[in-house]
């Protein structure tokens, strides 16, 4: 089964029809239909790991300052309980608890789902991000997670490898600032060559700006542990681009034949007059 990393940006993308969403939707409509997915969000950035175990996830609105219309999709995919033991087996010695009723389908899963599994069919499970590790610890984690792909799990990270909020220029709807262009060059080199590397980019000297805080950026270590897991994967970028100058919304899929979306229109606009740090995003 394939993976993929995906740069979710503004959660309007949800609603928007856009070269990233047309990149979303091809994902979905060229692999094969997987067991389950699997979503390493960042917008679950806890102190623990944990996988979400109840049948039936909540959709969660994690954000505030867009319409009503966002507020009001659901994405009623079932969860898989048993997929948490199973994830809890592959991982061993590593720890996963198993949430039952706390958390659900956040919106840096939902809203790229909405787009490549429109039909919410699918098993959906999200896996925490675990605020108290260092950057090794979730490449580490990610490659521990490749034997799920041969049981059809398909392994989605949902982030922005360049995550600036504060530095967000609305006028800048389909750009990247000079810092956010080096840093997101550098990055898909790393990820096309060494992904077994990745962690290493905390040392570049563009990396306090483009990742002023992990949780947006961790997500692409699990991919990249996945694809330094299999010496024979295949790396592609299934989309490129900058959104609000601080935002890279490149992503990638490993073993995945998708046509790379290079045409259509940019990041959304912003819903009204919002400040730079207005939304969770």
């Amino acid at each position: 089964m394939p993976a993929a990393f995906l740069g979710h940006g503004n959660p309007m993308n949800a609603l928007a029809d856009n070269r990233y969403t047309t990149a979303w939707h091809s994902l979905g409509s060229t692999v094969p239909r997987p067991r389950a997915i699997l979503v390493i969000s960042a917008h679950w950035y806890v102190n623990a790991t944990a996988v979400t175990a109840m049948p039936r996830p909540r959709t969660i609105h994690d954000f505030y300052g867009f319409p009503r219309e966002l507020f009001d999709v659901q994405y009623p995919a079932p969860g898989l309980p048993e997929l948490a033991e199973e994830i809890s087996d592959v991982v061993h010695p590593t720890w996963v608890g198993a949430d039952v009723d706390s958390w659900g389908i956040d919106h840096g899963t939902w809203s790229v789902l909405l787009h490549a599994f429109p039909d919410a069919s699918i098993p959906v499970v999200q896996l925490s991000i675990n605020a108290d590790k260092p950057l090794d610890y979730h490449l580490e984690l990610g490659a521990k997670l490749a034997p799920l792909r041969r049981r059809g799990v398909l392994v989605i990270g949902s982030g922005n490898v360049v995550h600036n909020l504060r530095a967000m220029d609305w006028n800048l709807a389909d750009d990247g600032y000079d810092w956010a262009r080096r840093f997101s060059d550098v990055s898909r080199e790393r990820m096309l060559t060494a992904p077994a590397e990745f962690a290493t980019l905390d040392a570049h000297s563009d990396f306090r700006t483009a990742v002023p805080t992990p949780d947006h950026f961790i997500p692409a270590l699990y991919f990249a542990g996945l694809a330094g897991a299999t010496a024979t994967s295949e790396i592609d970028v299934l989309v490129d681009g900058y959104a609000y100058g601080s935002l890279s919304m490149t992503a990638y899929t490993l073993d995945a034949s998708c046509p790379t979306a290079t045409d259509g229109a940019g990041a959304p606009q912003p819903p009204g007059e919002l400040p730079p740090d207005a939304s969770n995003i």
